[in-house]
């Protein structure tokens, strides 16, 4: 068993104790294309306890899996593509042109386009800094129709070069033209960047900062543009508000003592990382879940991913249920009912309790038996008097969440195909 220490703060939180493309796109003389940049939490700067902070972003986290869940969107009633994630949880800066300019943009592994909203703007949302102008940056290139990168857009068309249209599945887009320019990602400056310069962008979650960055498996994505084989980041802790994540690229992406599975291919929604999860332990009983749950079906639906964006774990609703009911009969408290605080599970605290023994969970990937801490999987508040598991059920897809992913490097080898995990204290790298 783990044991969780409860601290009688007024709004405390608990205390825990123990095949991808590779291809440049273009062709680029040689640069420094690694590189490590800081990523921010989008509610760092703000004053919410743990569990607020937890509940702002499951509501983000609904709707990215409503998007993630969705398998194409329509437009114009004649023309389909495939979906993608947008919106994210963690900010990266970066400079864009010549004279460089600074911007924060979200980091999504759920996609592969990197964009900015871009002057003239027909349709822009309100951004913290102000809108990129092509027309003031030497370096700034429109791309033709004929280049490879716009081959690789799901919709394009040519007239004023290469033309756009990005969906992210809950009719939330970015529309624009398709150029190149020169980004800067801590110290590495790298030249002709295929980015999508938005000049009509609809819908929520953009926000927070300027644009996005795409760390997908396409073609289109920066990992993929670099030719950098290899990314991992690693996310502090929620409640560690001054604590900064990291995202390493190329020969900076290194990990020691890691436990590694393959990453598998869907072939119909080829930017995601799928894993390939065997089963789930919750202290010694292996949960009776069907071999298949986790397999992705012939039409491409089901399946886990492990991303980036959405906060909380959400599993098949089978799985949940199995989940669930152990939790309930190895935890032994009382089921709180409320509903009060957006979670699945929740059990009402013991009065003057102190601690709470949770039970071991184990996601049983191929290959790698993850051990989680129960900080990753338990939140508790003693002023609403809850202790709740942090994850959720879906109809459909299945995503490993960032709150899963607290503290833990994670290592993508895009070149072996596979996905590691160490142990790690996110805020001392």
């Amino acid at each position: 068993m783990i044991i969780v220490i409860l601290l009688a703060l007024a709004v405390s939180s608990a205390l825990v104790s123990p095949a991808a493309s590779t291809s440049r796109g273009l062709d680029r003389r040689p640069e420094k294309t690694w590189f490590r940049v800081s990523l921010r939490h989008v509610d760092s700067g703000g004053n919410y306890t743990k569990f607020e902070r937890l509940q702002r972003a499951m509501k983000r986290g609904k709707l990215r899996l409503q998007r993630l869940s969705a398998k194409t969107a329509s437009f114009e009633s004649s023309v389909e593509a495939p979906v993608h994630a947008g919106n994210g949880e963690f900010l990266m800066k970066l400079a864009i042109g010549t004279p460089a300019e600074t911007y924060s943009a979200i980091m999504d592994t759920g996609s592969d386009l990197i964009w900015t909203q871009c002057k003239p703007c027909k349709d822009c949302f309100d951004q913290p800094t102000p809108i990129f102008d092509p027309k003031k940056s030497s370096s700034f290139s429109k791309l033709p129709c004929s280049s490879d990168l716009c081959a690789a857009l799901p919709i394009s068309s040519c007239s004023d070069g290469c033309e756009y249209l990005y969906s992210y599945g809950d009719y939330s887009s970015t529309q624009g033209v398709l150029a190149t320019e020169t980004f800067a990602f801590g110290d590495a400056s790298v030249s002709k960047i295929g980015f999508g310069c938005g000049e009509d962008n609809d819908g929520s979650g953009f926000s927070q900062g300027a644009g996005l960055v795409g760390l997908g498996r396409g073609p289109l994505s920066l990992i993929s543009q670099l030719g950098e084989p290899k990314f991992s980041y690693c996310l502090t802790s929620m409640d560690d508000s001054k604590g900064i994540s990291s995202l390493l690229v190329g020969s900076e992406a290194t990990m020691k003592n890691a436990i590694t599975t393959p990453l598998i291919q869907n072939p119909s929604q080829p930017s995601f990382y799928y894993l390939s999860l065997e089963g789930i332990s919750v202290g010694d009983t292996l949960l009776p879940i069907e071999k298949s749950t986790f397999s992705i079906q012939n039409d491409g639906s089901g399946g886990l991913i492990i991303d980036s964006g959405t906060t909380i774990t959400y599993l098949e609703d089978s799985a949940f249920a199995a989940l669930k009911k152990e939790f309930i009969s190895q935890l032994k408290l009382d089921v709180d009912e409320s509903g009060s605080t957006g979670l699945d599970l929740c059990f009402t605290l013991p009065p003057d309790a102190s601690t709470v023994d949770v039970p071991q969970l184990v996601f049983h990937f191929e290959g790698a038996d993850l051990k989680l801490p129960a900080e990753n999987y338990i939140i508790a508040d003693s002023g609403l008097g809850v202790i709740c598991l942090t994850m959720g059920s879906s109809s459909g897809m299945s995503i490993f969440g960032n709150f899963q992913q607290q503290n833990i490097v994670v290592l993508h080898d895009l070149e072996k195909e596979t996905i590691s995990f160490a142990p790690a204290q996110c805020n001392q790298l």
